[in-house]
């Protein structure tokens, strides 16, 4: 299968190397800027433009790893004369829909990950949800997603839109509750990294209890007196103080009757 790369950032990056690794050909990379599309292209010994017109047509699976707003623009150019390639997106939050009335085959290749360029990330433990316009295609889908990894899934827009949002919840809003914590250290000298085995336990437990379940801290009984401490010590960052108080009632009122049975355990 010969593959064209549409954009060279974090997810296109490490999907082309892995799609490499799995032995699949990845014929040209696009970008709207030469120095991302010349630097992944250099990587996979593979052909580079930044001028649409100019992606290559006769490729058997185009991928586009584009920003939302510059796949719904670009759509339709990387459409015309590949009419009767196979367009798939990887994007979580976009309908699979995009595509109808522009190529006659088309579906969604989506790696539910954080992607960062500096980091590598192993595709045996990213799941991939897919999705395409017909039966063929959706086999020929988690094909090529079973090359990069054993966990692949069936998933509609209306799915994926919602696992986007869950996600941005467990990995966005994570990451930034330990940037707000280290800025709270570094105003008191203290390193960010003391924090990292509170992390890492906090993760691990999910492995074995429901989020619910493994709550921890002062919101779950809600201990006023803690809270109000707290909420003392953020007096001079009322953005801040607003954010603990709205956390830690959101966290306080979410019953553990709420919680599915099987929450936490793993379907694959």
């Amino acid at each position: 299968m010969k593959i064209v790369l549409i954009g060279a950032g974090n997810v296109a990056t490490h999907l082309g190397i892995a799609l490499q690794k799995a032995g699949c050909l990845v014929l040209q990379v696009y970008s709207r800027t030469e120095e991302s599309a010349s630097v992944l292209a250099a990587r996979l010994s593979a052909d580079y433009t930044v001028v649409p017109d100019e992606i290559r047509r006769d490729a058997d699976l185009y991928i586009v790893a584009l920003k939302d707003a510059v796949l719904r623009q670009l759509a339709p150019v990387l459409a015309k004369g590949r009419e009767q390639a196979l367009f798939v997106h990887t994007a979580g939050s976009m309908p699979m829909d995009l595509w109808k009335g522009l190529v006659e085959r088309y579906g969604v290749l989506y790696p539910m990950q954080t992607f960062s360029r500096q980091r590598e990330v192993d595709f045996n433990a990213v799941p991939f949800f897919i999705e395409a316009s017909s039966p063929a295609e959706l086999e020929l889908l988690r094909m090529v997603a079973a090359r990069l990894s054993p966990k692949v899934y069936e998933a509609t827009s209306c799915q994926r839109r919602h696992l986007h949002l869950a996600a941005v919840f467990a990995c966005n809003f994570a990451n930034h509750m330990y940037a707000l914590s280290s800025h709270i250290l570094e105003k008191q000298g203290i390193l960010f990294e003391v924090m990292l085995p509170l992390i890492d336990e906090t993760a691990g437990k999910v492995h074995e209890l429901s989020p619910v379940q493994a709550q921890t801290g002062p919101a779950v009984r809600y201990d006023e007196n803690v809270i109000s401490k707290h909420l003392e010590m953020l007096a001079d960052e009322e953005p801040l103080q607003e954010l603990y108080e709205k956390i830690s009632k959101s966290i306080h009122h979410l019953p553990l009757s709420a919680v599915p049975v099987n929450e936490g355990k793993n379907n694959s």
